[in-house]
């Protein structure tokens, strides 16, 4: 079964002692793809592309720090599993990274309602982001939040766009107080092309 379309299962994982023991080679070999997989959008915000490939590694760190066993791996499953694009769709996770946490504050408090904002635009056309829950990002002070779990779905024309070297693909906000685009490198776009079956 393509990665694109696959589940991290129990069977995926590698044995807490193993991975420990590979954990920084492992890193290191997966490092080239998230770099590929990381687009800057203006002065704050990180679209980080996920995959297989990233949510797998990043459920087995979350298994070797908190070392909560079967229990703790049922959850893992159920909450990055969603994230794992399948075949029709790029998934992001979105981050406003803010050192300072008095600037940071004062950003997010300008922010509520982004999640719904964000985009990728293939030529002409435009996807919206879909938040990945019905969890609120925003809070009722307007403050919104500093990560955002978004799917991007795709039509069949915009993926053969994507993968065309000739197009131009860019993320994007049109929130009202970050409005900002960025291009994706064509670097970018044949590692993301592989998220689409």
């Amino acid at each position: 079964m393509p990665a694109a379309l696959r589940k991290v299962t129990a069977e995926d994982i590698t044995p807490i002692a193993q991975f420990a023991a590979q954990r920084k080679e492992r890193r290191a070999a997966l490092l080239p793809t998230k770099r590929l997989r990381r687009v800057a959008l203006g002065p704050y915000c990180t679209f980080y592309f996920e995959c297989f490939d990233t949510l797998l590694f990043q459920i087995e760190e979350m298994l070797l720090v908190e070392q909560g066993g079967a229990e703790q791996l049922a959850d893992e499953l159920a909450a990055y599993n969603p994230l794992i694009p399948q075949g029709s769709e790029l998934v992001a996770t979105v981050m406003f990274e803010i050192d300072d946490e008095v600037r940071r504050t004062a950003v997010l408090n300008q922010l509520g309602g982004v999640e719904d904002h964000f985009f990728i635009q293939v030529g002409d056309e435009r996807s919206p982001g879909v938040s990945e829950d019905d969890t609120e990002r925003t809070r009722e002070d307007g403050k919104t939040s500093s990560v955002h779990f978004l799917h991007f779905v795709l039509t069949p024309d915009q993926a053969a766009h994507l993968r065309d070297p000739k197009a131009t693909v860019m993320v994007g906000c049109d929130h009202p107080q970050y409005a900002h685009m960025a291009l994706l490198s064509p670097a970018t776009r044949a590692e993301l092309a592989k998220d689409l079956a």
